[in-house]
C-alpha cells in the first residue's frame, strides 16, 4: 500500500458570503487571529504526514502563494529588529511542505477542482482538505482519515452530524455496516427530506481519496457547474466500498460568518497572550 504523502486544498472561490472584505483578498487568507485559514490546514496536512501539497487557486489569489513563499525583505528586517519568535515563525511558513499551484480559470465546483490536480498525483491515493472546515485537534482529524484509509484501503470521507431541519440542504450517508468507528456508505442521499431518511449524517469537506476518482470525475459533463464531488461518490459506490469515519471534535464552519466568529474568539480565548484580557472583555459585554 502506498504511503499518502500528498493533498489537495481547493481554493479557488470567490468567497461572495465575507463581500466586501474577500473583493480583493482571498477568502482563504482571512485570518483567525494572526494566521489566515489555510495556514491551519497546510499544518494540519503536514501535522498527519503530508509532504507534496498542491492548491487550486484563480487568477485574483497571488497573496496565497505569497504568503507560503520566502519573504526577504521582512526576514531581513526581523534579524535586524532581533525579532527572532517572529523570524521563526515567518520561516516555517515557506518550509513546511512542497507547495504547488494550479490555476483554476473560472471557480466551478469542488469536482473541478481536483480533477486539475490529477497528473500532480499520478497513481496514488490522497488527501483532500477544504477550507471551509477548520478543526481543532490533539491528533490531526487529516492523521485519523488516514489510518482509516490504512485499514480499509478504500475512501474515507468525514462526516458531521446535523439537526432535523438541515438534513434536506446537505448530501446524506447511510450505512448498514460499521466498526470501531468506520462505518461502510451503503447510499448517498441529495438533500433528503428528513421523513425520506433517518441518517443525520453529511459529508464534509475532508477525504482521503484513491486516483481511480478521477475516472468518475471524468464522467460529469465539463460545462455543468451543479456536479459536486458527491456525484462522484454516488458513481463509484455501485464498483467498489466508500467508507466513512466517525470520530469526535470541535469543528468551526469558515464559510459562515458567525462560525468565523466563533472560530476566532475561541482560537484567541486558548492563547496566554489573548485569553486572560478576552474573557474579560467578554465578561463585560456580557454585564
Amino acid at each position: 500500500m502506498k504511503k499518502i504523502t500528498k493533498c489537495i486544498i481547493p481554493a479557488a472561490g470567490f468567497g461572495t458570503r465575507f463581500l466586501p472584505a474577500t473583493k480583493a483578498q482571498p477568502k482563504e487568507m482571512l485570518p483567525i487571529v494572526d494566521k489566515p485559514v489555510i495556514q491551519y490546514l497546510v499544518e494540519e496536512a503536514v501535522a498527519s504526514g503530508i509532504e507534496d501539497i498542491v492548491i487550486i487557486t484563480g487568477r485574483w489569489k497571488r497573496s496565497l502563494e505569497d504568503h507560503f513563499d520566502t519573504s526577504f525583505e521582512l526576514e531581513y528586517t526581523l534579524v535586524e529588529k532581533w525579532k527572532t519568535k517572529e523570524l521563526a515563525e515567518v520561516e516555517k511558513i515557506s518550509t513546511m511542505a512542497n507547495i504547488a499551484y494550479v490555476r483554476q480559470p473560472v471557480p466551478k465546483w469542488d469536482w473541478d477542482a481536483i480533477l486539475r490536480a490529477r497528473h500532480f498525483i499520478w497513481n496514488e491515493p490522497f488527501l483532500v482538505l477544504f477550507w471551509d472546515d477548520l478543526i481543532k485537534w490533539e491528533k490531526p482529524w487529516a492523521a485519523q482519515l488516514i489510518e482509516a484509509f490504512y485499514r480499509k484501503n478504500a475512501p474515507i470521507i468525514a462526516l458531521e452530524k446535523v439537526s432535523d431541519k438541515r438534513v434536506s440542504s446537505y448530501w446524506i450517508i447511510e450505512s448498514n455496516w460499521s466498526e470501531d468507528k468506520v462505518h461502510l456508505v451503503s447510499k448517498f442521499l441529495e438533500k433528503p427530506s428528513p421523513e425520506e431518511t433517518n441518517s443525520r449524517l453529511w459529508v464534509i469537506w475532508k477525504y482521503v481519496l484513491t486516483p481511480d476518482i478521477f475516472e468518475y470525475l471524468e464522467r460529469q459533463p465539463s460545462s455543468s457547474w451543479e456536479i459536486r464531488l458527491a456525484d462522484a461518490f454516488a458513481l463509484m459506490i455501485k464498483d467498489k466500498d466508500i467508507y466513512w469515519l466517525e470520530m469526535e471534535w470541535k469543528r468551526y464552519d469558515t464559510w459562515d460568518k458567525f462560525w468565523f466568529l466563533k472560530a476566532t474568539i475561541d482560537y484567541a480565548l486558548d492563547r496566554e497572550d489573548l485569553g486572560p484580557q478576552l474573557l474579560e472583555f467578554l465578561k463585560s459585554r456580557m454585564n
